[in-house]
C-alpha cells in the first residue's frame, strides 16, 4: 500500500466530487474535495503530498491553468485529469504540460483506482530518489580534493595507470585512493560508483 494515501479531488459539480469522493474513502484513500482550483491552490503547497484528481473544465480556472499555476509554484503533485469528451484537446494540452494520467467521463472506478495507484507510485518512486541523490551528495562531500580528481578520472573511464600518470602520483597511490573513494561511497564496483555520481547530478532544466 502507499504510504501517501493522499487524493486531492478538484471539481466545480458536487455530484462528481461526492462520486469520486466516496469511492476512493471506500478503498482506503484520504481524500481533500475542494470546489475550485484557487480553493485548492489555497492548501495544496501546505499540503505537499498525494495526487490531485481534477475536471479539466471549470470556471474561475481550468484544469490547464492549474497544472501551469502548479509548476510555476513548484507543486510537485501528480495530476489525474478528467474530461468530457468535447474537452479531449485541452486534455491533450494538460498532458503535454505534465498531468500524469487523463480519464474521459463516463470512466470505470477500476480505471480512476489505477490511475491514482500508479499516480501515488510514481511520486513515492520520485520522493524515494530524491532521498537517495541527497544521501549519495552526502557522501561526496566526504571526498578530499585528491579524491575528487581521482573520480573525475574513473568517471572519465580512464585507468589508474593514467590517472596517476596525469596527477603525478604513484599507481599504488591512486588505487589506495580509489579503494577510499568506494569505500566513502558504499559502492561496491566501478558501475555501482557512476551510477551514484549520475544520480546525484541535478537535473537539466527545460531551458537547457
Amino acid at each position: 500500500m502507499n504510504s501517501h494515501k493522499v487524493v486531492h479531488v478538484i471539481d466545480d459539480d458536487a455530484a462528481v466530487r461526492d462520486a469520486v469522493g466516496l469511492l476512493l474513502s471506500t478503498e482506503g484513500y484520504k481524500v481533500h474535495a475542494y470546489p475550485s482550483a484557487p480553493a485548492f491552490l489555497k492548501t495544496a503547497a501546505a499540503q505537499g503530498e498525494g495526487c490531485v484528481v481534477t475536471d479539466v473544465r471549470m470556471p474561475e480556472m481550468n484544469g490547464i491553468e492549474l497544472i501551469a499555476k502548479m509548476k510555476e509554484e513548484k507543486i510537485s503533485i501528480p495530476v489525474i485529469v478528467l474530461t468530457a469528451h468535447a474537452d479531449v484537446p485541452l486534455a491533450v494540452e494538460a498532458m503535454k504540460l505534465g498531468a500524469v494520467d487523463l480519464l474521459e467521463k463516463p470512466f470505470e472506478d477500476e480505471a480512476l483506482l489505477a490511475a491514482v495507484d500508479a499516480a501515488l507510485e510514481r511520486r513515492n518512486a520520485e520522493e524515494s530518489r530524491s532521498r537517495e541523490s541527497i544521501a549519495i551528495k552526502n557522501r561526496l562531500a566526504t571526498l578530499t580534493r585528491r579524491e575528487n580528481e581521482i573520480l573525475a578520472g574513473l568517471l572519465k573511464g580512464l585507468s589508474n595507470k593514467v590517472i596517476a600518470h596525469d596527477l603525478g602520483i604513484s599507481i599504488r597511490t591512486a588505487e589506495v585512493h580509489r579503494a577510499n573513494i568506494m569505500a566513502k561511497m558504499r559502492a561496491g564496483n566501478l558501475a555501482e560508483l557512476v551510477k551514484m555520481a549520475l544520480a546525484a547530478e541535478p537535473p537539466k532544466s527545460d531551458s537547457e
